[in-house]
């Protein structure tokens, strides 16, 4: 059996491997998983000690900081309020957005000063975002000259990251997300990814990175339990890897998780296992692949070599419902998986087994995914504090940091740099 992270065969193929260290191209870095290669991240901080810049960005947006060059780049959203009225037929709040204008933001990765602030589109009456969420969570995917700025079905957008113009941009890719966008794009070789899960449609479709034209688009055409719109959505970004000679975009949705050929949008195999709003990243490491059931929190770790058509219970190496994150991604560093449930709860299990190592309490409430580099794991929380641990079996704090605002983006690293997005400002953490 042969398999892999398709992502570090797309370095080489795009030309990341010299990179590798310097760029946090999407959600979760070059290989998609959290992990940074660069061994001398800072794990001491405050509000007046490491901080190399501190930049105020405007408006709302949850997407997580994505870096290439002297550039790190977000998305932001700035909303005007509207009227509040109660919901109708049991269905979702009228929205008290009455208008949302949508941004790409970048920062001088030296100096943290605002390079360019573009305002994509600005919408009317847009559909209802929950406040939890914003209208832009979704992370962008930056490469070499191009930036790719996802809203869900508010817009997707290309973008020169040199001059800011707007290549192209695709403002017809219809969803009901229901409670706002989550799902962040993927390119891979000439192909720009999106999932689409919302309340009324779900489907996932490859745009040519180009261009912005649709190449394929593949409907979910999942049984589901339940007539409930709101049982069918999800906001998981679509994960890349090689399976015995087969590259497959793996898809995690509302009750399966379904894995599609990258070229053609052929469904490969899926796994049936419940749940919805799933949004946790796939992970594969250790000849397992990693993937959990959204909101009933079930942590399944699958055996690569089983995945074919309906995938059988016997594919299931283990699993556990214990403390299993919901918004947030695992990271799997070596033989030892860890994660962070909603409630903060951080837990260190055996990767291959599922055995439990440790399960202890950090401070507050967790959306952002955890990141490691040099042997630390980082876990940010809602209240602004980031808790740094040893990535071994033992529960060993090494430092617990505090910024002034809370954690809904994940972390990024390039070089021995820290970025941390706050509910209000971009941070670089490292030596002045």
């Amino acid at each position: 059996m042969r398999t892999g992270v398709l992502s570090c065969v797309l370095c080489l193929v795009l030309g990341w491997a010299a990179w590798a260290a310097e760029t946090w191209p999407g959600f979760r870095g070059p290989q998609g998983d959290g992990r940074a290669s660069s061994a001398n991240v800072p794990i001491k901080w405050s509000e007046t000690e490491n901080i190399r810049w501190k930049t105020a960005i405007h408006g709302k947006g949850w997407s997580s900081p994505v870096v290439w060059g002297k550039q790190v780049w977000v998305t932001t959203a700035d909303e005007v309020p509207g009227e509040k009225e109660p919901p109708k037929n049991g269905g979702a709040p009228s929205n008290p957005v009455k208008e949302v204008s949508f941004f790409a933001v970048c920062v001088d990765r030296t100096t943290g000063a605002i390079v360019h602030d573009i305002r994509l589109r600005t919408e009317k009456n847009p559909a209802y975002c929950h406040p939890f969420n914003s209208y832009a969570s979704p992370t962008p995917f930056i490469e070499e000259g191009r930036l790719y700025a996802h809203f869900g079905s508010h817009g997707t957008f290309c973008l020169d990251t040199t001059t800011g113009k707007v290549l192209w941009e695709r403002l017809d890719l219809e969803c009901d997300h229901f409670r706002g966008p989550g799902s962040s794009p993927v390119v891979y070789g000439d192909l720009l990814y999106l999932i689409f899960d919302g309340f009324d449609v779900q489907y996932v479709t490859a745009l040519d990175k180009k261009t912005g034209k649709t190449r394929w688009k593949t409907h979910r055409n999942i049984k589901y339990s339940t007539d409930n719109g709101d049982n069918k959505k999800a906001y998981a970004t679509p994960a890349l890897f090689t399976v015995q000679g087969q590259d497959m975009l793996v898809c995690p949705s509302a009750e399966c998780t379904i894995a599609y050929n990258p070229l053609t949008g052929q469904e490969l195999w899926r796994f049936t296992h419940g749940g919805m709003n799933g949004s946790c990243r796939p992970v594969m490491a250790n000849g397992r692949l990693y993937i959990n059931s959204g909101h009933t929190k079930k942590l399944f770790a699958l055996k690569p070599e089983l995945l074919c058509g309906e995938v059988p219970k016997e594919a299931i190496a283990w699993q556990t419902g214990k403390d299993v994150c919901l918004r947030s991604s695992m990271l799997v560093e070596g033989e030892l998986l860890f994660m962070v449930s909603d409630t903060g709860i951080a837990s260190c299990l055996n990767a291959q087994t599922g055995e439990v190592y440790w399960n202890e309490r950090l401070d507050g409430e967790f959306t952002a995914s955890p990141v490691s580099a040099g042997g630390h794991v980082y876990f940010c929380s809602q209240t602004g504090r980031i808790t740094v641990v040893t990535a071994t079996r033992q529960f060993n704090i090494v430092s617990e940091n505090r910024l002034a605002d809370g954690f809904m983006a994940s972390p990024a690293i390039a070089d021995n740099e820290l970025f941390l997005r706050t509910k209000t400002h971009l941070y670089s953490i490292g030596p002045k």
